[in-house]
């Protein structure tokens, strides 16, 4: 290849000229590292944000658009079911197509997402809305590291991958107290408002500083009917499990749509065996570890997101507090994590993956557990099990993260870390779908035989009684209410505490201990 068809494919200054090629190579690359990591910070941590602020404006949402629990959980799901199901094709698009590129259309996609949630009339445009903002979000979450990568030299590459990451921790931790703030001055749309400048300063940011980059060697098309699949067959799962449980509308449709996503899931993995550069290289599941270490995180990661759906509900509609109170609450579980993480990989380094990871996954089974008792103390039973369930977590991330690109090949790194991403997302996705479900028949059925005397008392507010909105009725009424939410909260949270426990046994039976070895080549 010429040298001028080779600079096309080599990362370029802001202005378009190669950085290899000319003389501004130093002082355009070494102007540009703080823009490029306040650019990578900024549109990362919008993404994470995203998923904790919510739920913290759902009782808020409910209550204003007059809505079921069921579509709650869509509000939650959309953003969760393109983000998981496209991510794959994000990192993909970067590498064949640009990282600056594929990165700002994420941000300008974000952004009108995001105007769209904010100015939504009705629950069913905020859904769409956020099934948008998931695109958006698919695009920009896997270029962040991928630009660092490209912009900083390797000998100071793990430095700024340390500032990115612990910045976006910080960051995401301080985003539950600030949404609180926000829908308590303002209402719920803010936390969707917020968005459209923070969008702005990571646009301009990328545009003035970031330099293209992309992957020399990738070639062909992207896998666009494995990406359609995979949305495709988990959104079907995702409606069944929901309906399923969740809705009157018997067992032959949610049957049917099940049957349907287990059969788009099977095309999925068949395309995946067959296509010359799949999302997913099934290879890859052929090593024990790497198997073990991503079931464990589909427990692991819908138990953490089941208790972040249903955590606000008890604390606003049930113990009254606000929105703010409610995101300082929050406050631990990104602090803590964000902080001791980086102690658990060094930990693990020493150890191997399995005594942190079975360690942390049984104190998430204890702050789960304690959580399903509803202790009415604020302290016991709230606040302790939050900060509990922070250490867990701590202890968790980065030795999970860690099995699962020291168990793949380093060919495949990228594809590891992709597959393990989309996991913790699906695991979210599914989570709510089922605890929701389930929060829902309890709550129902603990009310079954009350409603008629409720409503002869309360009117016809009550006449359709939905988890996550007590009504402000008599307190002998609301007693009835509290009970059912109780009940429909702590069977919900016993089950997420039940996935937690199956992840603590994964960790002890299939992940190893000692220091890590690498894999063999038949594992490879």
């Amino acid at each position: 290849m010429s040298a001028r068809g080779e600079a096309i494919h080599r990362p370029l200054c802001p202005d378009g000229r190669a950085v290899r090629e000319t003389p501004c190579e130093a002082p355009c690359a070494e102007r540009s590292r703080p823009f490029v990591l306040a650019a990578t910070i900024l549109a990362s941590a919008m993404a994470f944000i995203d998923g904790s602020i919510v739920t913290i404006a759902l009782p808020s949402i409910q209550q204003d658009l007059d809505t079921s629990f069921t579509a709650l959980q869509w509000v939650v799901n959309a953003y969760a079911l393109l983000l998981g199901g496209l991510i794959l094709i994000g990192g993909s698009a970067g590498d064949r197509f640009g990282r600056r590129r594929v990165f700002t259309l994420g941000l300008v996609v974000f952004a009108a997402a995001s105007l769209a949630c904010a100015l939504a009339p009705t629950i069913e445009m905020l859904i769409v809305a956020r099934a948008l903002k998931g695109v958006g979000a698919a695009l920009l979450v896997p270029q962040s590291l991928a630009i660092i990568a490209a912009a900083f030299p390797q000998d100071i590459r793990g430095r700024a991958i340390g500032i990115w990451a612990g910045a976006s921790s910080i960051t995401t931790a301080l985003g539950p107290p600030l949404g609180g703030i926000l829908i308590d001055f303002f209402d719920w749309r803010a936390v969707f408002w917020i968005n459209i400048p923070l969008s702005a300063i990571a646009l301009w940011l990328t545009i003035a500083h970031v330099p293209e980059s992309r992957d020399e060697n990738t070639s062909g098309s992207l896998d666009w009917l494995g990406g359609t699949l995979a949305i495709v067959a988990f959104g079907l799962l995702t409606i069944s499990l929901t309906l399923l449980a969740g809705e009157a509308s018997g067992w032959l449709w949610p049957a049917v749509l099940l049957l349907a996503g287990i059969g788009g899931l099977a095309l999925f993995l068949r395309t995946e065996a067959q296509a010359a550069q799949p999302l997913m290289p099934l290879s890859l599941f052929r090593n024990r570890v790497f198997s073990g270490a991503n079931v464990m995180t589909l427990f692991l990661y819908g138990a953490f997101t089941a208790v972040l759906f249903l955590l606000p509900f008890d604390l606003i509609e049930r113990r009254g507090l606000s929105a703010t109170e409610v995101g300082l609450m929050m406050l631990p579980l990104g602090i803590i994590i964000g902080t001791l993480s980086r102690f658990a990989g060094d930990w693990a380094d020493r150890v191997g993956p399995r005594l942190p990871l079975a360690l942390g996954s049984a104190i998430v089974t204890l702050a789960t557990g304690m959580l399903a008792f509803g202790v009415e103390n604020l302290w016991v039973g709230v606040l302790l099990p939050v900060v509990l369930m922070s250490l867990g977590m701590a202890a968790v991330v980065a030795p999970l993260t860690t099995a699962v690109m020291n168990a793949a090949p380093d060919a495949q790194s990228g594809a590891a870390s992709g597959v393990n991403n989309a996991a913790s997302r699906l695991a979210g996705l599914f989570a709510i779908a089922i605890v929701g479900a389930i929060a829902s028949v309890v709550f129902a059925s603990v009310l079954a035989d009350a409603v008629p005397d409720v409503i002869a008392d309360a009117g016809a507010a009550v006449a359709e009684p939905r988890f996550g909105l007590l009504p402000d009725v008599a307190d002998a009424s609301r007693a009835l209410f509290e009970n059912a939410f109780v009940r429909a909260y702590g069977v919900s949270m016993g089950v997420a505490a039940a996935w937690s426990l199956l992840a603590t046994i994964l960790a002890l039976t299939l992940l190893p201990g000692g220091r890590p070895q690498p894999a063999a080549a038949g594992d490879r």
